[in-house]
């Protein structure tokens, strides 16, 4: 090998596997990670079995870098015509389909098998549950309907579920009650990245309803619903014994503020609110995991 070939070749080894973790997606999957520790701890899991508690760590962000990966995979194509996708490793051929498919599968693998065997079967079925609804169900659906959102809000708000069953081992109320809190948060959330970057969406072809909603009005007044209707949600958890009061007036805190930002965006339905709206999202979950922890029951 000339000194030439072989210093291309030291370059490429560190692009190519920045290739595979962006295809894993981890820096975006941590609040799926925190959610599920999130949800084992709510489930009254042991917090000193540290071993455990990797595990349902370690394996929900391994079935969570999978799910990521085969979404690049199926939709390469659609990511190839977004400015915000279009340097994917999938979308801009860095990586063969086969070779992806290998590493999302090797990573999902994994995944259910540490939750198996770290903690259980329940809680890797759960896993495995949440990569079937998001790669083969929510994922093809995004090209046929707007409704796409609402599915796709199902599996993401299965981790703290895999948490709540790691720790319990069945699934009890506790367990929708938290799969309700993310199920509604997520779709402000999500409603407001898809009216910032809907011209991207439309430019792909995908039905997303700002796209098929070009004044806004749907996609505001659906945002302002769904953040009214966590608030009530919000407070559940100390409504049916598992967390304090100091949570309950956290949580009123927390999603009146969210509401207020709904609102907002509903009524200017620009970037910056949609923006606002997004960046609050984001601080919302945790701070209310955080809440929840320390002042469960």
């Amino acid at each position: 090998m000339s000194i030439k070939s072989e210093a291309t070749a030291i370059a490429a080894a560190p692009s190519r596997n920045a290739d595979f973790v962006a295809l894993a997606k981890p820096r975006l999957n941590m609040l799926v990670v925190v959610s599920s520790v999130a949800g084992y701890v709510m489930g009254g899991g042991d917090t000193h079995d540290v071993l455990r508690l990797t595990a349902v760590a370690l394996g929900t962000g391994l079935v969570a870098g999978g799910a990521s990966a085969f979404n690049q995979v199926i939709e390469r194509e659609t990511d190839s015509l977004m400015h915000r996708t279009r340097l994917r490793p999938m979308a801009d051929r860095r990586l063969a389909i086969r070779e992806a498919l290998i590493f999302a599968a090797v990573l999902t693998l994994m995944g259910l098998a540490v939750l198996a065997a770290g903690a259980n079967t329940l809680s890797a079925l759960v896993a495995l549950l949440t990569l079937l609804s998001y790669a083969v169900v929510y994922t093809p659906l995004k090209k046929v309907s707007s409704f796409a959102t609402v599915v796709g809000a199902i599996p993401g708000a299965l981790p703290p579920v895999i948490g709540w069953a790691a720790a319990q081992d069945e699934l009890s109320r506790g367990a929708w009650v938290l799969f309700a809190i993310v199920f509604l948060w997520q779709l402000p959330h999500f409603l407001a990245i898809a009216w910032i970057y809907r011209e991207d969406y439309a430019r792909a072809g995908l039905p997303m309803l700002p796209v098929i909603d070009p004044d806004g009005r749907s996609t505001a007044r659906q945002s302002m619903i769904y953040a009214a209707a966590l608030l009530p949600v919000s407070l559940a958890p100390t409504l049916v014994g598992m967390a304090g009061t100091v949570y309950f007036a956290g949580a009123l805190v927390l999603s009146v503020a969210f509401v207020w930002l709904a609102v907002r965006f509903g009524m200017t339905r620009s970037v910056a609110d949609a923006r606002r709206l997004f960046f609050g999202s984001i601080t919302y979950l945790p701070l209310l995991w955080v809440l929840m922890i320390v002042n469960r029951t």
